[in-house]
């Protein structure tokens, strides 16, 4: 059953507990508002089974996943688009970063759903991009930090993170609370 509810769930991204800042959920996945958003509207949707790739989803996992990824993409649309709605009146990057070696930086299969505007990154669309290869997007980097961030291993440099602004949980859960309300005027209990 797809919900706004997370009341009595324990529910982990990767490592990290993440229920305050999980805004719905379905059979298989759930939504969550990002600890460092590349910009306003930047979530992250992930399987409830913790999975480290795209091809560990079974096929029914998979399905709810990216309708779920859907499911977000209009409820985004609601606030982040030139006209809330009207998904042909703005762009959505929908990116999964596969492995570590794409740059993802917490051993939990997600999708990023980032809702765009003309602009929005500069000049160049593909900006987003750079911006989820650096420490701009390094989210697992950030979910760490919040306790502390393991020290790097073998010959793989430290990442800097001298410029780093995480969210509070106060300002995540606010941003929740949010989404669950457009979710309720969708029809999404």
């Amino acid at each position: 059953m797809t919900s706004t509810k997370t009341e009595g769930m324990s529910i982990h991204f990767g490592p990290f507990e993440v229920t305050k800042q999980v805004f719905l959920t379905t059979p298989h996945s759930y939504a969550l508002v990002n600890l460092k958003p590349l910009i306003p509207g930047h979530i992250l949707v992930c399987p409830l089974k913790s999975h480290l790739r795209l091809t560990d989803l079974s096929p029914t996992e998979t399905a709810d996943l990216f309708g779920t990824v859907q499911l977000t993409q209009r409820m985004l649309a609601q606030k982040y688009l030139p006209e809330p709605g009207n998904l042909l009146s703005g762009s959505f990057t929908v990116a999964v970063q596969d492995g570590p070696d794409s740059g993802q930086t917490v051993p939990h299969l997600h999708v990023h759903v980032i809702p765009r505007r003309k602009g929005d990154v500069g000049d160049s669309p593909d900006a987003i991009y750079v911006k989820m290869s650096t420490e701009d997007g390094n989210i697992g980097g950030a979910m760490w930090d919040r306790e502390r961030r393991p020290a790097p291993a073998g010959r793989m440099p430290r990442i800097e993170d001298a410029d780093r602004s995480p969210r509070t949980q106060e300002q995540m859960e606010a941003e929740a609370d949010e989404y669950k309300t457009i979710l309720r005027n969708l029809g999404i209990a």
